[in-house]
């Protein structure tokens, strides 16, 4: 499924019609729900079509079309599937990330639009100085943190294909699903692989990969001290590691990889980390100043720098905010400062500003 040269699914005629719309009006989700109309996630709001409820009887075999042999056969065993597929719609060849789940004993999808090209970092609002900071990185750990819908496959995309093209490199990924799709590019070799399709799981894709001869590794999430432990080890020895962990700011990491650990091994695991990190970023999407237009990207940036390291290995969380706030002249940025410049260039709203800081009175400093 993750193969580029993949066969396009059929689509039936009302579901085709749902996604077109849904590509149409670049909404970046299709929630299908039995006695919901069909939704669409459209600037990071939900919003109904003009249908009428859905009937599970007429959407369960819509949705049973979309899925591969396997696929079916893993949810009817797990009642859950994730997936990416390729489909048709019109002149249109267009990728699907799809989650499948039972609610209610019945079927209910939602229906991710991933983009037919990588984004680029103009369109993403993503800062180019920091991209290339961080793709000039020999080795070490860079981690993406954020929500769920916060954009973190599209950063970790367009900053490993930015490594991509620049050459030289055996990159490897291991991904559930694989979503984008690296193009050929002279003098590099990207290799992706899919969760429960090309390897079992993210840690036996990692512990197969380092044979591989890999320099730049990206492991779509940690989840568990396995991937974890395999993830802070390659970053120790030479390989550049990118990943993603759920959290809502940059320190938060922190605490949650070392979480995965039994409490007697934690402070070897933040020895591990404190030397092994490079980066983390942590992001949110808010919404625009204008409404209808495309969200707006807020980065935090840690950078590991000697006392975070030293902060990180005491295990002195708290004390990171401090650092970060105090460490612009080393790239770092917090939230609130974030927010505060997308407001000040009118990007967002005081309200939406706001909101999302922890302390609105910044929202005055000159």
């Amino acid at each position: 499924m993750s193969n580029p040269s993949e066969e396009p699914a059929l689509v039936p005629e009302l579901l085709q019609r749902w996604l077109e719309w849904t590509v149409q009006v670049e909404a970046s989700d299709l929630h299908l729900v039995a006695g919901h109309p069909p939704m669409l996630r459209l600037h990071g709001e939900l919003t109904e079509m003009p249908e009428p409820p859905l009937e599970a009887a007429i959407l369960e075999p819509l949705l049973l079309s979309l899925c591969p042999p396997e696929i079916a056969e893993q949810l009817n065993a797990r009642k859950n599937a994730d997936f990416a597929l390729t489909v048709t719609l019109g002149q249109q060849v267009v990728r699907l990330r799809a989650a499948m789940f039972q609610t209610g004993r019945q079927l209910a999808a939602c229906l991710r639009i991933i983009p037919s090209r990588i984004p680029d970092l103009a369109w993403a609002g993503f800062p180019v100085t920091l991209a290339d900071r961080l793709c000039n990185l020999r080795d070490g750990l860079v981690i993406v943190t954020g929500a769920t819908g916060s954009g973190k496959t599209t950063t970790l995309a367009m900053l490993v294909d930015r490594i991509h093209a620049l050459g030289g490199r055996r990159i490897l990924t291991v991904e559930e699903p694989v979503e984008y799709l690296f193009p050929r590019r002279p003098h590099s070799l990207v290799t992706q692989r899919e969760v429960g399709i090309d390897v079992l799981s993210f840690a036996d894709g990692l512990k197969y990969g380092l044979r591989q001869d890999p320099d730049v590794l990206l492991i779509g999430e940690v989840r568990d001290r396995d991937t974890a432990q395999m993830v802070l080890s390659a970053a120790e020895t030479g390989h550049l590691v990118f990943t993603t962990l759920h959290t809502r700011d940059a320190k938060g990491a922190i605490t949650r990889l070392a979480d995965l650990f039994a409490q007697e091994v934690q402070n070897l695991v933040r020895a591990q980390l404190a030397m092994s990190l490079r980066a983390i970023l942590s992001q949110r999407l808010l919404p625009a100043a204008e409404r209808g237009s495309r969200r707006v990207l807020a980065l935090e940036v840690l950078w590991n720098t000697h006392p975070i390291a030293s902060a990180i290995r005491q295990g002195k969380i708290e004390s990171i905010d401090n650092y970060i706030v105090t460490g612009r002249e080393e790239g770092m940025i917090t939230f609130d400062e974030s927010i505060r410049q997308l407001f000040r260039a009118g990007r967002i709203n005081r309200s939406t500003a706001e909101a999302h800081m922890s302390d609105p009175s910044l929202l005055l400093r000159s």
